[in-house]
């Protein structure tokens, strides 16, 4: 099945066109790396690190609609990205373990951003609100790690 997408006229053009693959690619880094800041922008801030003088859900509210736009455009040109070597991706293990990692991230990242009005309306963060922000920060970094690390284990990328 992967093999086939790799065939796939549009994708053969955009695999063998180097510099619409490399245009993709920086479109993947920093729509990835514009939504991760997002996230943990306020993840750190459930974690009284960032931002200490702004109310969490303002924070919440301003940050989630490009949240998810970076989100958007991220799985876009990653699955672009993807196609032009899909047979090899989908069975080497480092490349499901990214995919997995970034599953749990962007779950906790919901999990957070569903909580914060609660958490906003009480005197204190909870410490169960700190421990999934935490939990989401190392599956992003995690994910960050992941993705860089599987060209060196896979030959991949």
């Amino acid at each position: 099945m992967w093999e086939a997408l790799e065939h796939v006229h549009w994708v053969t053009v955009l695999g063998s066109t180097g510099w619409m693959y490399e245009l993709v690619s920086v479109i993947h880094y920093f729509s990835t790396f514009f939504f991760i800041g997002t996230i943990m922008l306020v993840d750190l801030r459930i974690l009284g690190i960032a931002d200490r003088n702004q109310v969490i859900s303002q924070l919440v509210d301003q940050l989630v609609p490009w949240t998810w736009i970076g989100f958007g455009f991220s799985i876009v040109s990653g699955f672009l990205e993807f196609a032009t070597d899909a047979g090899d991706y989908s069975t080497v293990n480092p490349f499901r373990v990214k995919m997995l990692v970034i599953l749990l991230g962007v779950i906790f990242a919901l999990i957070v951003q569903w909580n914060v009005p609660k958490w906003n309306r009480l005197p204190v963060i909870p410490v169960g609100a700190k421990i999934l922000a935490s939990i989401s920060l190392l599956l992003w970094v995690g994910s960050i790690l992941a993705a860089t690390e599987l060209p060196a284990l896979t030959g991949l990328g």
